[in-house]
């Protein structure tokens, strides 16, 4: 089925890109707007050639990873808290529901404010926004707790450290591991959206410069590349989250089909 799978999706992106090569060339489209996707793949291979683009992408990449550690380890922490002390959940549920709603580019003109064109720009964006998505599976998760598997542990004299261990963890687990793949894919974006926005350095800026440039192949170019990253960063939150869901039904029954 996984074989099936990836060649339908081969066979796809060929279409894609064989109807990128032809659009253009038969003035479907304006070359000068949308260039074939031979001369894209030229730009692309440009690129690879210069040292400034690998920077932008380690820019971009230590951007996205210490951003998206930070809103994986305040979620769970946060949302284990909140869960575990009585009543906070209830009269912190306004104050979350009035946050979570607010879109981080939003506080884009606040980041420039306080941190400037730096990388402390970025990670402040990229927490915020995937900061939310593990926040809220951890809730859902530990609202997902057996009532009956909670009573029975304490019937046993667990703590509640143990209780957390034991009961709650591996029933949010599964929640957990949703929060940080959609996390993991939110952060990539506001990393890029704030380069490209604020102009911190990585992939978005140096959009930003072939924009302005008017250079459109290498523009394209780039953009296949944050669209590869994407992809890249997905297929490993997938592996991740196969890997420590190994013993769960779900992943169980994905792997028997």
């Amino acid at each position: 089925m996984r074989g099936a799978n990836a060649a339908l999706g081969t066979a796809g992106l060929a279409v894609f890109l064989a109807l990128g090569e032809v659009a253009p060339r038969l003035g479907l489209v304006k070359e000068a707007y949308f260039p074939p996707t031979s001369r894209i793949a030229d730009a692309l291979g440009q690129e690879a050639t210069d040292g400034a683009f690998w920077t932008a992408l380690g820019d971009t990449l230590t951007g996205w990873a210490l951003g998206l550690v930070a809103a994986v380890v305040g979620g769970v922490v946060v949302g284990l808290v909140l869960s575990v002390v009585p009543y906070l959940r209830e009269a912190t549920a306004s104050t979350i529901e009035f946050l979570r709603p607010i879109p981080s580019v939003a506080l884009i003109p606040l980041a420039v404010l306080l941190y400037g064109t730096e990388l402390r720009s970025v990670l402040l964006l990229v927490v915020y926004a995937s900061f939310w998505q593990v926040l809220v599976q951890v809730l859902y998760g530990v609202r997902d707790v057996d009532p009956v598997a909670e009573e029975t542990a304490r019937s046993y004299g667990l703590g509640a450290w143990a209780r957390t261990r034991h009961v709650l963890w591996p029933t949010a687990l599964p929640y957990v591991m949703t929060g940080v793949r959609l996390a993991a894919a939110v952060a990539l974006i506001l990393a890029v959206t704030a380069e490209l926005v604020i102009g911190a350095p990585g992939l978005g800026a140096r959009i930003a410069v072939a924009q302005s440039s008017q250079a459109v192949p290498d523009l394209y170019a780039l953009v296949v590349v944050t669209g590869l990253l994407g992809l890249l960063i997905n297929l490993g939150a997938r592996a991740v989250e196969r890997r420590a869901l190994a013993w769960h039904q779900s992943v169980r029954g994905e792997v028997a089909v």
